[in-house]
């Protein structure tokens, strides 16, 4: 137990400091706790979930191909124009795009698609960029939150609980949506109100032409089919007999034979290269390492150990215990990456449920973690990978994101949107 604890410690410890990669730190933390004899290679691979994997690997590639065809600069632009390229009104229009974007693509990758956008506009309108993004780094870990495929964390959770895309839909989305409009609300006290744009900018902003972002109309159409075939599969996967995995590696092969027909075997392999090095390997290797030592931490017995502890402290109250995850999730989930943090929790809680009476009993827990993990890791830049990846882009084009900056309005938001959740799990669930 000592030594299992030990290695997931120092794991979280490297990863935290960012000195090294995460992913490289994972698959060290993997290969120690097979070599310390904590997990035979069979045990470790056991412990890889393939269906989360996959699930995570089809959705890049699906994301990779449709953003080819120029539709998420097309929406940016439309949504700009829609509200007469009012810098207010911009800005709620672009938060609200990306969290609609969070819910059906990887937060990640929405926002490496729409903070370029967001730059070209705010620049064109010259107005101060950082309330746009900052705007949209909330509003991207919201809206994730609302699907199973929305956020890694979320994923985690319904590939390894058994979870549908529907159960996450009904159960999390009127949240969601509420505290999407909270956010929005305040954004414009912050930021909104303040914001002013010459006439002839904002003129230069409607001249844009959202039609020219539309490189590929053929390959928007198909990717279009796909992917309401692939959310409709999610939709139905019960009745079909598909997990999430599958149908997620089905949709991505069938838009790459779409976008690869009929071009010769050189534009064939061309095309496949670009595409699979867009997928996020230091993604998928973290999650394969840090399946690993979560497995090895869980053999050694210290999960059992930790969920009694927690039952004992909670007295065995599962309202106590609910709130506790909420805001415990919450709270370290700004302080550390929330996919390791949830990576860890599930089996932990998973082991609470024979004193709850059994797995269907403690379903409440897991939208208590979900919400608390996603909606947490707004809390500091280093609280969830979109966090950071549009602080980079960021910091490369002038816009510069401060730690203790963003800190000082994020973090009371994302109390104040944990609180909305406290109130709505005790009226849904308890």
């Amino acid at each position: 137990m000592w030594l299992a604890t030990t290695i997931l410690i120092a794991t979280y410890a490297v990863i935290i400091s960012e000195r090294l990669n995460r992913a490289i730190i994972a698959l060290i933390g993997a290969m120690l706790m097979i070599m310390a004899g904590l997990l035979t290679q069979e045990q470790a691979i056991a412990g890889i979930d393939f269906n989360t994997i996959g699930l995570l690997v089809g959705m890049m590639i699906i994301v990779s191909i449709t953003r080819k065809s120029g539709v998420f600069e097309y929406m940016a632009i439309r949504a700009a124009k829609i509200v007469k390229a009012s810098p207010a009104g911009i800005l709620a229009m672009l938060a609200a795009v990306t969290a609609v974007a969070s819910a059906f693509l990887d937060n990640v990758t929405t926002v490496l698609l729409m903070v370029p956008v967001t730059l070209a506009i705010t620049e064109a309108l010259r107005v101060n960029a950082y309330p746009f993004l900052f705007s949209q780094i909330l509003a991207s870990n919201i809206g994730g939150t609302a699907t199973l495929i929305g956020d890694p964390p979320n994923i985690l959770i319904g590939t390894l609980v058994d979870l549908s895309f529907n159960q996450f839909v009904i159960n999390l989305t009127p949240v969601v949506v509420i505290t999407l409009l909270v956010h929005l609300a305040s954004m414009h006290l912050i930021w909104g109100r303040k914001l002013v744009a010459a006439a002839d900018a904002r003129h230069h902003v409607m001249g844009f032409d959202e039609r020219k972002a539309i490189t590929d109309p053929r390959l928007l159409k198909q990717a279009a089919v796909v992917i309401a075939c692939v959310i409709a599969a999610f939709v139905s996967a019960r009745f079909i007999g598909l997990e999430a995995g599958t149908i997620g590696m089905a949709g991505a092969a069938v838009l790459l034979l779409l976008d690869n027909v009929g071009k010769s075997a050189e534009e064939q392999s061309h095309n496949v290269t670009l595409v699979f090095n867009e997928v996020e390997w230091i993604t998928i290797f973290f999650f394969i390492g840090l399946f690993v030592v979560v497995s090895g931490v869980e053999h050694a017995g210290v999960l059992d150990l930790l969920a009694h502890q927690l039952i004992q402290l909670s007295g065995g109250d599962m309202v106590l215990t609910g709130v506790g995850i909420l805001w415990s999730s919450a709270v370290l989930s700004a302080i550390v990456d929330n996919i390791p943090f949830v990576a860890t929790m599930i089996p932990l809680i998973k082991a609470m449920a024979p004193a709850f009476g059994g797995p269907e009993m403690i379903e409440p827990l897991w939208w208590c973690l979900s919400l608390g993990a996603c909606f947490g890791g707004n809390g500091t830049l280093v609280g969830a990978s979109a966090n950071l990846t549009v602080a980079g882009i960021a910091e490369r084009n002038g816009v510069p994101f401060r730690f203790l900056r963003f800190s000082k309005v994020a973090f009371p938001l994302m109390l104040l949107h944990i609180a909305i959740c406290h109130a709505y799990v005790m009226l849904m669930f308890f």
